[in-house]
C-alpha cells in the first residue's frame, strides 16, 4: 500500500452531485481524515415550472407535470467552483493530489452529441424540454415503464426478477422511449444517452465510460446483456436499435480509474493534469464503504431529499420491488442490493413551504431555530400515536416496494384540532414505515439486515432517528461524516490512483468512524408496532390495486394540463 511520494501526505478530491447542489471535499489518503470542503448550488436548481429564459432564449415554455430537469452546465460549474473553493478551505498544495471521483444522483439520464455536447447546448434545441438533463426524479414516463413491464411479465423476461419484478419511470429505458415517442427529433440528433454519473467523467477526463453501478441498477444490464432487440421492437419498432446506437458502451469497474484529468478540467479545477479519475457512481453506492459498511447485512439508508437503501449479500435473492440487485454493484465479490424511497427530506421541505402557517416562522426565527428545527421540538413533545393521524409517504411516488410513480401522499385522521407538528410528526413517521416495508421485503427474502446505518443531511434530526431505530426495530447508527458520498468517492479515487488494492481495503483504512447511536426502545418499539398495522392497511389498500383513486386522479390532471401546455411543446414541431 503507498499512501505517500517523496515522503509526502498525498489527498484525493472527491465530488458528490446532489439534486440541488454538488459538494466537493478534500481527504488524506493514508487515514480518510476530511480536510476541506466546497459547496455550489445549482444556478438552475431542478426545472419544473417551466424552461429557464437564459437556456431556452424564450419565455414560458412550460412543463407538463411529473418533469425535473436540470442544467448541465450547472454540474461544470461545480468543478470550476467547489473544487477550487475545497482546496482553499483544506489549505494543502493541489500538487498533493493524486486522484479525483464523483458520485451522483441515479437515475439522471443526459442526451448528447457523440463528443459529450448535451443536446440542450446544440444550436436549435434549447427550447426542447426533451433536449435537457432528466433529473432523476422526473416520473412522465411512468406509462412508458408500465409497458415495459407488462411485456415483460408477459414474455418472461429473465432480468425482470432481478428489479424486484417492476421496471421505474425513473430509468433509463423508460426515459428513453419516451424520449422517442414524445420528441422523436430529439431522439434522432442524440449520440448518447449518458448517465450524468459518466458525463461528468467524460467532462474529467475526455473518456466516456459507463459505469457498472448505473449499468446494471438502472440500465438493465444483467449477465453481460441489456434487453434484447427483440424485446425493444415490440415496445416500438423504432426503439429496435436503442441499445446499440444510443446505450452500449464499455463498462467500467468501480474504483479503477475511468481515465486521467484532461488539461481543460485541470484549469476549472486547480488540479494537476493527469492525476487518476475514477469511474462515476452513484452516491448511495459510494455511501457503503464511507461508512465500512461493506459485509452482508448491512443495510446503509442515505437520507436526503430522497433514501437509497444499500446493502451487500452473499446470494443472489428475488426481493420484490427492489431498485435492483448487482453482481458486484458495490464492491466486488458481493451481490449489491438496492431499495429507495422517492421522496423524504422532499416532503418534510413541502411541508415547511406550503402547510405551516407565518406564525410559526415567526416562532422559530424568534427563537434562533429554522423551521425544521422548531416543528421537531414541538413535536417531540407527543406521546406516539397522540396525534391521531397516518401518512402515506408517496408524495413522489413509490420506488419500493410498489415501484409506482403514480402514487401521491396521504394524511388520515386530519380534525380541525390537527396542528402543523402533527402532521409533520407523521410526515416523519411514515418515511420510517416506509423504511421498515423495505426492511420487511428484505428478510422476507432470504436477505436479512442485520446492521442499520444512516448518512446524509437528515440524520442531524435526532428524533427522526429515534423513530427511524423504533419503527424498524434496530439499533441505529449514523455515520461519522457530514459528506458521506463525497468521501465515499475519495475512497474510490484513492483506488483509482492505486493508492489502495481495492475499495475494501481502501474503505478499512480511509471510512468514518460511527457517529451517533440509537436504541429502539421497547415501549416505543410496540406502539409503532400498532400504528404500522394501519400503515400497512393504508399502503396495500392504495397501492396494490384496491383502489385506484390515485391513479385516476393523476389522469385527470394530465388531462387538465395537457391543453395548457401543448401549444408550448408543439413549438418547433415537439410533439405534447
Amino acid at each position: 500500500m503507498d499512501v505517500s511520494v517523496d515522503g509526502t501526505e498525498k489527498f484525493v478530491i472527491g465530488v458528490d452531485y446532489g439534486t440541488l447542489s454538488g459538494r466537493a471535499v478534500v481527504v488524506r489518503v493514508r487515514d480518510g481524515k476530511e480536510l476541506g470542503s466546497g459547496v455550489f448550488d445549482y444556478p438552475h436548481a431542478v426545472v419544473t415550472g417551466e424552461l429557464p429564459e437564459d437556456t431556452a432564449g424564450a419565455a414560458g415554455i412550460r412543463l407538463p407535470g411529473e418533469w425535473a430537469l436540470q442544467v448541465p452546465d450547472d454540474y461544470r460549474e461545480v468543478l470550476r467552483q467547489a473544487v477550487p473553493a475545497a482546496i482553499a478551505d483544506a489549505g494543502i498544495d493541489p500538487s498533493a493530489v493524486v486522484g479525483i471521483a464523483t458520485d451522483f444522483t441515479a437515475c439522471t439520464m443526459v442526451p448528447v452529441k457523440a463528443d459529450g455536447t448535451p443536446l440542450s447546448e446544440v444550436e436549435g434545441f434549447a427550447d426542447r424540454p426533451h433536449a435537457y438533463v432528466k433529473l432523476w426524479r422526473h416520473h412522465a414516463a411512468q406509462p412508458q415503464a408500465d409497458r415495459i413491464n407488462a411485456l415483460a411479465a408477459e414474455r418472461g423476461e429473465s432480468w425482470l426478477p432481478r428489479y424486484g419484478g417492476l421496471i421505474s419511470s425513473e430509468w433509463e429505458f423508460a426515459k428513453g422511449l419516451q424520449l422517442l415517442e414524445e420528441d422523436p427529433e430529439s431522439y434522432a440528433t442524440m449520440d448518447r444517452w449518458v448517465e450524468a454519473a459518466d458525463w461528468i467523467v467524460w467532462q474529467l477526463c475526455g473518456s466516456y465510460v459507463r459505469n457498472a453501478c448505473t449499468a446494471g441498477y438502472k440500465g438493465i444490464y444483467q449477465d453481460g446483456r441489456y434487453p434484447s432487440e427483440d424485446f425493444l421492437a415490440a415496445l416500438n419498432p423504432q426503439f429496435k436499435d436503442f441499445v446499440s446506437t444510443k446505450l452500449e458502451h464499455t463498462i467500467g469497474r468501480l474504483g479503477d480509474a475511468a481515465g486521467y484529468l484532461t488539461a481543460e478540467a485541470a484549469a476549472w479545477t486547480g488540479l494537476p493534469e493527469g492525476i487518476a479519475v475514477a469511474v462515476g457512481n452513484v452516491d448511495a453506492h459510494v455511501t457503503a464503504p464511507a461508512a465500512k459498511a461493506v459485509e452482508p447485512g448491512q443495510l446503509v439508508a442515505i437520507m436526503g431529499t430522497s433514501t437509497c437503501h444499500v446493502m451487500n449479500g452473499t446470494e443472489l435473492r428475488e426481493v420484490p420491488g427492489m431498485c435492483g440487485v448487482v453482481d458486484g454493484g458495490i464492491v466486488d465479490g458481493l451481490w449489491g442490493y438496492e431499495a429507495g424511497q422517492s421522496g423524504v427530506g422532499d416532503i418534510f421541505g413541502w411541508f415547511t413551504k406550503n402547510g405551516v402557517p407565518p406564525a410559526y416562522h415567526q416562532a422559530a426565527a424568534a427563537g434562533g431555530l429554522d423551521i425544521h428545527q422548531y416543528l421537531t421540538e414541538l413535536a417531540s413533545n407527543q406521546a406516539i400515536g397522540q396525534h391521531g393521524l397516518i401518512a402515506l409517504d408517496w408524495h413522489s411516488g413509490n420506488r419500493s416496494v410498489l415501484v409506482d410513480h403514480e402514487l401521491s401522499g396521504l394524511v388520515v385522521g386530519q380534525t380541525l384540532a390537527t396542528r402543523p407538528e402533527d402532521i409533520y410528526r407523521a410526515l416523519l413517521e411514515a418515511t420510517a414505515f416506509g423504511t421498515r416495508t423495505i426492511v420487511d421485503a428484505f428478510r422476507d427474502s432470504g436477505v436479512p439486515v442485520k446492521e442499520f446505518i444512516v448518512a446524509g443531511g437528515l440524520l442531524k434530526n435526532r428524533l427522526l432517528m429515534q423513530i427511524y431505530a423504533d419503527v424498524t426495530g434496530l439499533q441505529l447508527s449514523t455515520i461519522g461524516s457530514a459528506q458521506g458520498p463525497a468521501l465515499g468517492s475519495a475512497i474510490h479515487a484513492a483506488v483509482a490512483a492505486g493508492k489502495y488494492p481495492d475499495v475494501r481495503a481502501a474503505a478499512a483504512a480511509m471510512g468514518s468512524a460511527p457517529g451517533a447511536v440509537f436504541t429502539p426502545v421497547p415501549e416505543n418499539v410496540a406502539a409503532y408496532d400498532e400504528l404500522f398495522k394501519e400503515y400497512r392497511t393504508l399502503h396495500d389498500y392504495f397501492g396494490r390495486g384496491a383502489n385506484e383513486v390515485m391513479h385516476r386522479l393523476k389522469a385527470i390532471q394530465r388531462s387538465a394540463v395537457r391543453p395548457l401546455i401543448g401549444a408550448a411543446l408543439l413549438a418547433d414541431g415537439v410533439p405534447a
